[in-house]
């Protein structure tokens, strides 16, 4: 199959037949990995979602500047 490339606002795209898209199971919506491996572009399918720490991973680790609140007394009727 051949595509090309085309102007698409200020960036570019491909278009894929919807054949194609079939062929690969990916459909309106899905994420797609996007990897250049020895100058080629490869796109893979997510097979699932990431798990809170491995996005966390994408940012070194790091959830954020949050930590869990256990020190505090009760205000009103909430129960600990």
């Amino acid at each position: 199959m051949v595509a090309q490339v085309k102007k698409w606002g200020n960036s570019h795209g491909i278009r894929l037949s919807k054949e194609l898209l079939s062929l690969a199971d990916i459909k309106n919506d899905d994420i797609l990995e996007v990897e250049i491996i020895d100058g080629n572009i490869i796109l893979r399918k997510e097979q699932r979602h990431k798990t809170l720490e491995e996005r966390a991973m994408a940012y070194g680790g790091k959830l954020g500047p949050y930590s869990e609140i256990f020190d505090i007394e009760p205000v009103g009727c909430e129960r600990w």
